[in-house]
């Protein structure tokens, strides 16, 4: 077959290879300018107005997550202020409150001091108190017993309460003098 196609050729006209058809390019030319025209006049504009939507959005876009940027630097530089405050207002708090620490410590430790000394005052008191009680029951007892010592030592009965209240305030008399020599 291929060498009918060669003979039929060859039978005719001498075809140059390398010239092309005048018809066989009119057709293309006009396939061409057909295929560019509607290229040109619909599928173009297409894509131009997909490329400018998409342009816009992705400019937008990027206008839009500027804006939320700046919105959250602010925001971050907003919490951050409100941060070190919230950190200087826990600090002064913080000091007020172990400055009126120490002061309700200082006002407990007086009132403590105070309440001691009271106590200890008053204990003092009572220690005195209870002492001219015993001084007072011993001098009687005393008395008494020296009184009677004495009426056995003398052989006579000393019920004479004058005589025998000399008797034991001079006998009392003697040991506190004693006892001052003795402590000096």
């Amino acid at each position: 077959m291929n060498q009918l196609i060669i003979s039929a050729a060859t039978e005719g006209e001498k075809v140059n290879p390398l010239v092309p058809d005048l018809w066989e390019m009119l057709v293309v030319a006009v396939g061409f300018a057909l295929l560019m025209f509607i290229v040109v006049k619909f599928v173009v504009p297409m894509f131009e107005k997909t490329f400018a939507e998409r342009s816009e959005a992705i400019e937008g876009g990027i206008a839009k997550a500027e804006k939320a940027q700046a919105e959250a630097s602010a925001a971050l530089e907003e919490y951050k202020q409100q941060l070190t405050d919230a950190r200087a207002e826990a600090n002064r708090i913080r000091e007020e409150a172990r400055g009126e620490g120490a002061q309700i410590l200082a006002e407990l430790k007086e009132k403590a001091g105070a309440e001691a000394a009271r106590i200890t005052a008053q204990a003092h008191a009572q220690i005195d108190s209870e002492r001219q009680a015993a001084v007072v029951s011993l001098r009687a007892e005393v008395g008494t017993l020296a009184t009677t010592l004495a009426g056995r030592i003398v052989g006579e009965a000393l019920n004479d309460d004058e005589r025998s209240a000399r008797v034991v305030d001079r006998f009392l008399a003697d040991l506190e003098n004693q006892n001052a020599g003795a402590g000096k």
